[in-house]
C-alpha cells in the first residue's frame, strides 16, 4: 500500500511541476490545494529538497519549486525517499536487501520468489513513469 507520506511527496510535486513557470509555491498553498496537513508536508518538503528535487527560497516571494524537469523526477526515486524499499519482503529488495530469519533457503522459497516478480513489475512502472507522466495522466482524465 503507498503511504501517505508518498502519496503527499507526489502531489506536492506534481502541483509543483504544474505550476513550474510561475514562482515559487507557499507550503501553505500547496497543503491548502493538496489536502495535505502543513507540519506534515514541511518535513516531506524537506526530505525532497535535500534530496535535490526541490528549491527553496525564503522571504518575500519565497516557497518551493522544481529543481529538475518533471519528466526528470521518477516515482520510484521518490517512493525509495519517502519509504525506502519498493520490494514487500525484505528478501526481495535491490536496494534493502535483508535476509528473513525465518527463511530455510532463499534459492527455494517460493515466497521470495513471487515477491521477486511483483518487485521487478512494479519497478519497471515506476522506473517508467514521471511526474511529467502523472500530470499528463491528470490532464487526460480531465478531459474524458
Amino acid at each position: 500500500m503507498l503511504s501517505k507520506k508518498t502519496k503527499y511527496a507526489i502531489k506536492a510535486l506534481v502541483i509543483l511541476g504544474k505550476n513550474a513557470d510561475k514562482p515559487p509555491m507557499q507550503i501553505s498553498k500547496i497543503a491548502e490545494e493538496e489536502r495535505i496537513p502543513k507540519k506534515f508536508l514541511e518535513q516531506i518538503l524537506l526530505d525532497l529538497r535535500n534530496a535535490g528535487f526541490l528549491y527553496s527560497k525564503k522571504g518575500a516571494g519565497g516557497g518551493y519549486s522544481l529543481n529538475k524537469d518533471p519528466k526528470d523526477i521518477y516515482l520510484v526515486s521518490i517512493m525509495r525517499i519517502t519509504d525506502g524499499p519498493i520490494a514487500m519482503v525484505p528478501c526481495a529488495s535491490l536496494n534493502f536487501y535483508h535476509k528473513c530469519e525465518e527463511c530455510k533457503s532463499e534459492t527455494t522459497c517460493g515466497i521470495r520468489d513471487v515477491f521477486v516478480e511483483v518487485r521487478d513489475a512494479t519497478l519497471k512502472i515506476l522506473t517508467e513513469t514521471s511526474i511529467a507522466d502523472v500530470i499528463a495522466r491528470e490532464n487526460t482524465l480531465i478531459n474524458v
